[in-house]
């Protein structure tokens, strides 16, 4: 353990020139004291997105996708890496009934599609079991349409397509952004007072671009995908850009997305049933530039969070929502804690955060940690309750505990914070040492 804090500095000045075999595996955190572990093996192995259920059901394995676009498990308590599915394929989520792989398979040459559809050409949906590596078709989608979430009893298949979209050209004839890193664009644009824009405004701007050629396109629409007959039905049709879409982790006929866009000009949050009905907005704004977003659900789908700023870039919580009730509680955090994305562990006591560098919304001076925060209630003055405080939000605030030093993390790659089943690590990505690599932090501090 004391040799991986010597030459920790020095592999932190060489980062981008050394391999893999050369970096760490293990080290204690000199600045907070908690012990970090890198999981995966292979340069460019990345954990999934922070709302993607990334763990069997039985607790055991991490999945992750490796730098060919494969999937690959990793064994939580002895950290064997194992190849699962050779890519190029997009994983959608880990079942949570029988613990098995769902991901997608674009055909040879597929064209790639608007509105989160990544095949115009139609893709076919695989299931691959964890255990085994038996693999079996689900379903092959019709042609422009794409899935990205599955519910909780493993019947239904959720998605979003763009009815009448004007086919794209092939990806191999469209040039990428030759500056883009880590999957972000390099968003750059010049503000009227002449000046550079910061990352987050710059992005804002292609936001608020792609959202008005939304509006005045043709419509999205939500859809499922029934797993046992291949019924597709439309459940929703709206002039918005679509996405996060997320069925609950409980109730399989429950779903939440988004309408994507500058925070400020969309009412983000909604849920709706399965059926199409039940159309529910969860979040109205009460002051200008007040924005919500990066939504999730808890373990037992019992709560909604999401990240609340009330104004922009000035007062920042957590909120929640119960899904059963609509009662409200709302967490405050400090400038430097605000995340990218924040989770919640499995039995809803604690939360985490991935930090963010000082050109994004929070212009955070000293954001860049891994964070863990212990939730503590507003108690009621003298214990005397407010007449209609059942019917009031329900407030409190982060105690936080800094976990990892993330100073060295290029935060155009997304962090993307998980609490292990057993709940004793935060998992997230990060090319900290160069490399892009899947890494733990033990939540329990080491003894020194």
């Amino acid at each position: 353990m004391k040799s991986h804090r010597r030459i920790l500095p020095v592999i932190l000045a060489l980062a981008p020139a050394v391999l893999a075999a050369e970096l760490p595996t293990e080290w204690i955190d000199a600045a907070t004291g908690h012990r970090v572990i890198r999981l995966s093996r292979e340069d460019g192995t990345q954990s999934l997105y922070f709302n993607q259920n990334a763990y069997t059901a039985d607790g055991r394995k991490l999945i992750v996708t490796t730098a060919g676009g494969g999937i690959a498990t990793i064994t939580l308590a002895t950290r064997e890496v194992k190849p699962l599915v050779a890519g190029p394929v997009s994983v959608l989520v880990a079942g949570h009934k029988t613990g098995d792989v769902y991901y997608t398979r674009r055909p040879a040459g597929g064209r790639a599609g608007a509105a989160g559809g990544r095949n115009s050409d139609g893709a076919t949906v695989y299931a691959t079991n964890v255990a085994t590596g038996a693999t079996r078709e689900v379903v092959k989608l019709p042609p422009g349409r794409n899935v990205s979430s599955l519910n909780a009893d493993e019947t239904l298949l959720l998605g979003s397509y763009v009815d009448g979209e004007t086919p794209r050209p092939p990806m191999a004839n469209r040039l990428p952004d030759a500056n883009a890193r880590f999957g972000q664009p390099n968003y750059e644009a010049v503000g009227a007072d002449g000046k550079p824009m910061s990352f987050a405004d710059a992005k804002d701007l292609r936001l608020h671009n792609s959202l008005m050629a939304t509006r005045a396109g043709a419509p999205r629409v939500l859809f499922t995908v029934n797993i046992k007959t291949g019924e597709v039905k439309d459940i929703l049709r709206e002039h918005e850009w679509l996405g996060h879409l997320q069925f609950s982790p409980s109730d399989p006929n429950l779903v939440m997305f988004c309408h994507e866009g500058t925070w400020h000009e969309v009412d983000r949050v909604w849920t709706i049933h399965a059926d199409g009905s039940g159309l529910t907005k969860l979040h109205s704004r009460t002051m200008n530039m007040e924005i919500a977003g990066h939504e999730f659900f808890s373990a037992d789908g019992a709560v909604i969070w999401y990240d609340l700023q009330t104004p922009r870039g000035q007062d920042f919580w957590l909120a929640g929502y119960q899904v059963a009730t609509g009662k409200r509680t709302w967490y405050h955090l400090e400038r430097n804690e605000w995340s990218v994305h924040f989770n919640v562990s499995p039995d809803g006591t604690l939360f985490a955060g991935d930090g963010g560098d000082s050109e994004m919304v929070a212009r955070a001076p000293d954001g860049k940690w891994i964070y863990l925060f212990r939730p503590e209630r507003v108690p009621d003055v003298a214990g005397i309750k407010t007449a209609n405080s059942d019917n009031l939000i329900d407030t409190g605030f982060f105690k936080a505990e800094r976990l990892v030093n993330m100073s060295k993390h290029d935060y155009r790659l997304e962090p993307n914070v998980t609490f292990s089943p057993d709940m004793k690590w935060v998992v997230f990505r990060s090319n900290m040492l160069g490399p892009v690599h899947v890494y733990a932090v033990e939540i329990a501090q080491s003894a020194k």
